[in-house]
């Protein structure tokens, strides 16, 4: 029966090299099994188990779903494999992926973006195109997904979860919380994504070529009445988190440090929101307290800040507290003297895109309101490219630029 179909499947990277989980979702208990082999070889002929987790939704009608987890281990970096989800009775299609390359020599591809909803999901067919394609190792969703999860009973989500479906099996989907996931606490999300990390998905850090990737909630500033400790907790994490990626000799190896986050510290749209006065909440900082991010970001070296939440697309200069601090004139992502920080939040949604400021400050590089996405390679040690494509003009390349860098880390803004 349809009801015992497995459906929605998605697929993370836990962090360990060598491993991703396989997610998915169904209505009736079964079993979790994955059947998998090298692509070109013996079908299936590899098996692992896992185990599923009731989730009830809170809405009216307190939906109920099971939600798998299996854990593939021992994969080989680079090896592409064919693989179906389910028990017997009822498997998914047949999805294939490429496991990560663990080695810091890899120079992995990203399309990264928030705000995708599943009405007009403006992005989607192009993003599930290229990923098909291969042109991706991993993608980055930057918070809000489904314009609600919880709708309609989380039907919505389901529905959001079969959308991406044709992306999230074929590579992994990295994701951060957004505004739009947190009724009933952040249920939804904390339920059907499964990141690295032991904190439901909330924040995180993980490993690739030569890149640290921190992902984490800025809704622990917005959201208090789930809890002040929680922003406390995070921020610890992070502090911690950032001691330990700038010891010597991890930063010698994964040089890059790039964080994702929903909200942004700056922005120079027109709609009051957090990020266009001047400290924000997620910035913070004159009386500390809560610990915004920006000086704990800036005093450990991040490179690259990457946002959404904003339903458009924003190229800031490096900046710290206000103030421009480009590299130099002709080429300011030559050794930048501050973070860069990149806005891409029009993937597509119900909200439509917002509109601009037409007075923003000196930090504003580039800005579209075209619907689209980012793309990033992780080139080497020293070099970082980024491109924004719009969707509105048939997938062209509206905005690129190369962060280059001879060293990382605090130092290297002075």
């Amino acid at each position: 029966s349809s009801a015992s179909r497995s459906q929605r499947v998605g697929f993370f990277f836990t962090g360990v090299p060598g491993s991703m989980v396989v997610t998915w979702t169904t209505f009736n208990k079964t079993e979790s099994k994955v059947e998998y082999g090298l692509l070109g070889g013996r079908l299936f002929e590899m098996s692992a188990k896992g185990d599923a987790t009731l989730f009830v939704d809170w809405g009216e009608e307190k939906r109920k779903m099971f939600i798998h987890r299996v854990s593939l281990t021992g994969l080989k970096p680079a090896a592409s494999y064919a693989y179906h989800c389910g028990s017997d009775v009822g498997w998914s299609d047949v999805f294939f992926f490429t496991a990560l390359n663990d080695s810091t020599s890899f120079s992995p591809r990203f399309a990264l973006y928030g705000d995708l909803g599943n009405e007009n999901p403006q992005s989607l067919a192009r993003l599930q195109k290229e990923t098909q394609l291969g042109m991706y190792d991993v993608i980055l969703h930057i918070g809000d997904f489904a314009y609600d999860m919880h709708e309609d009973n989380a039907r919505i989500g389901d529905e959001f979860m079969r959308q991406i479906q044709s992306i999230a099996a074929y590579v992994p989907y990295m994701t951060c919380p957004g505004n739009h996931e947190a009724t009933y606490n952040f249920s939804n999300y904390r339920n059907r994504f499964s990141m690295p990390g032991n904190t439901e998905s909330l924040w995180y850090s993980w490993n690739l070529g030569s890149a640290h990737i921190i992902s984490l909630s800025t809704e622990v500033y917005f959201y208090l009445e789930f809890g002040l400790e929680l922003l406390f907790k995070q921020y610890e994490w992070l502090r911690k988190d950032l001691e330990e990626a700038n010891k010597p000799e991890n930063r010698a190896v994964r040089p890059w440090i790039i964080t994702m986050g929903h909200r942004p510290m700056y922005c120079s749209d027109d709609d009051q929101d957090d990020c266009t006065t001047f400290d924000s909440k997620v910035c913070k900082r004159q009386n500390p307290i809560p610990p915004g991010l920006e000086d704990l970001f800036y005093r450990y070296g991040v490179d690259l800040e990457l946002w959404a939440h904003e339903h458009t697309y924003e190229r800031l200069w490096p900046v710290y507290s206000d103030k421009v601090c480009n590299g130099s004139k002709e080429q300011p992502y030559v050794n930048p003297k501050a973070p860069v920080h990149i806005i891409t939040g029009s993937a597509g949604c119900r909200e439509r895109t917002d509109r601009f400021n037409p007075n923003p400050k000196d930090w504003s590089a580039f800005r579209s309101t075209d619907y689209g996405y980012t793309r990033m390679q992780v080139v080497n040690a020293s070099h970082l490219y980024l491109e924004q494509v719009s969707d509105d003009e048939y997938g062209k390349v509206i905005d690129s630029i190369w962060v280059v860098k001879d060293k990382h880390g605090f130092s290297a803004w002075f």
